[in-house]
């Protein structure tokens, strides 16, 4: 898998760098993986979490720049430490034998052909729990391809149908083709979600949407092209955790968090248009969803 790294094209930024000779492109990865935490999480949908936590793996570095990053210390501020691909498999079995219910991969598309190396050690050994694979939905529908046999839970945003806004906020061109693609891909090669006697995802499709402030047009464009053109056997996930962080302070648009009037005009868009899945209760300390990387 390695020839994926001399001329980097994985994701749509396409930069082109060898990253086997520790050149850096939009992502700043090199040809090593760096992680910033892997640990068990239990703030995931239902099905992924359960009782026991989703193993989830946080890899640092990012394809987006989003203003508003949750995770900025990983994704922007590169914070972790870099690892083998043998390591890597190794903190998949580790997470196995905490006796959590999946490994959850957490922006991995800049790691993509060592995700795949890692996995096949990982299985070698003895790995059974299903893998998810968290994504921002900045993706390639080649590069999804390249993972096909190798996923089991799909877990991508869709983040904006508005190009600009795309842009603006998270500083990449072309967004929502881009995603819808890969997002149709992701689907037709998993399907429809099954379930195991516990009510835990085994294989299938969530795809996430984090709600904005000012911006519930662009929330019910996505809605509406989920129902549209994606089978109603997917699952949706609808998040009101947003609060003001990172650069999003400084971004007047984004720089609150949510209203409970405008909660309740897409809980009843959602309702309107009867997705399948989940929506995000609105609370007040959003600010808990956040790992501690320390």
């Amino acid at each position: 898998m390695k020839e994926y790294l001399k001329e980097c094209t994985l994701c749509p930024h396409e930069c082109k760098v060898n990253r086997l000779e520790g050149k850096k492109g939009r992502c700043k990865a090199s040809n090593k993986v760096k992680i910033a935490l892997a640990n068990l999480h239990y703030y995931e949908e239902p099905c992924i979490s359960g009782k026991n936590g989703s193993g989830t793996v946080f890899f640092t570095g990012c394809n987006m720049n989003c203003k508003f990053c949750q995770n900025y210390k990983v994704s922007q501020e590169l914070l972790g430490k870099e690892i083998g691909i043998e390591d890597l498999a190794n903190e998949f079995l580790r997470l196995q034998d905490l006796s959590a219910n999946n490994i959850n991969l957490v922006t991995g598309v800049i790691y993509v052909p060592q995700i795949i190396e890692s996995i096949k050690i990982a299985k070698e050994k003895g790995l059974k729990i299903p893998i998810v694979y968290n994504t921002s939905g900045y993706e390639k529908a080649e590069t999804i391809k390249l993972l096909n046999g190798c996923v089991d839970i799909y877990l991508p945003d869709l983040k904006y149908y508005y190009d600009g806004l795309a842009k603006d906020l998270s500083g990449v061109n072309n967004y929502f083709n881009m995603a819808t693609e890969a997002i149709k891909e992701m689907y037709n090669q998993v399907g429809k979600p099954v379930f195991d006697e516990n009510g835990l995802l085994k294989r299938g499709l969530i795809i996430r949407h984090l709600v904005l402030p000012n911006h519930i047009r662009n929330s019910k464009m996505v809605l509406k092209w989920i129902k549209e053109n994606i089978s109603n056997d997917v699952i949706v996930s609808i998040m009101a955790q947003y609060f003001p962080t990172y650069k999003a302070n400084e971004t007047s648009d984004i720089n609150r968090k949510l209203t409970l009037e405008e909660y309740k005009e897409i809980e009843e868009y959602v309702y309107n248009l009867d997705l399948n899945g989940y929506m995000q209760d609105l609370e007040d300390n959003e600010e808990q969803y956040v790992p501690d990387f320390k």
